[in-house]
Parts: C-alpha cells; sequence; structure tokens
C-alpha cells in the first residue's frame, strides 16, 4: 500500500470539473484508491464518492493507493494533484 498527503491548491476545491479529471486520471490504474479527508473516505474513481467529501481549497488530503500498480498510480496521481489540483 502506498500512501500520500497533498494539501488542495484549487480555489474551488475538488469540485465537478476538477473531480472529474482526478477520476479520469485514476481510472488509468487498476488499484484501489481512496481518499481520506479527516476520517471520511472516497473512492476516487467514483465522482459522486468523492464530490460527497466537499474537499475544499486548503484542506488535506489522504491517498492511500493499494494494487498491483500502486507504485506507478502513487506516482501519477501525485504529479496530477500537483499539476491540477
Amino acid at each position: 500500500m502506498k500512501n500520500f498527503e497533498y494539501v488542495v491548491k484549487e480555489a474551488v476545491g475538488i469540485h465537478a470539473r476538477p473531480a472529474s479529471q482526478l477520476v479520469t486520471a485514476a481510472k488509468l490504474y487498476q488499484s484501489k484508491i481512496t481518499i481520506d479527508k479527516m476520517g471520511k473516505k472516497a473512492d476516487v474513481k467514483s465522482i459522486i464518492s468523492l464530490m460527497a467529501l466537499g474537499v475544499k481549497c486548503g484542506e488535506r488530503i489522504i491517498f492511500s493507493i493499494e494494487g498491483d500498480d500502486e507504485e506507478i498510480a502513487a506516482q501519477g496521481l501525485e504529479e496530477f494533484c500537483s499539476q491540477n489540483l
């Protein structure tokens, strides 16, 4: 299992467009990918689950990635976050 933390810098947080982009990026990997925001968890491959977290700008989230391609997925999603969130 790989984990990494990220502080959201996107002004609108993880709202409709950023959430859609994150889901698309996560679906490139086979691993199970979840986000934890202060104890609440969401499946990153589900836009409904992701948006239900209500992640806002400045909030810290923790990604957990588990599966055969977890190393590559963690790297790819960290890069995605730094460029898009």
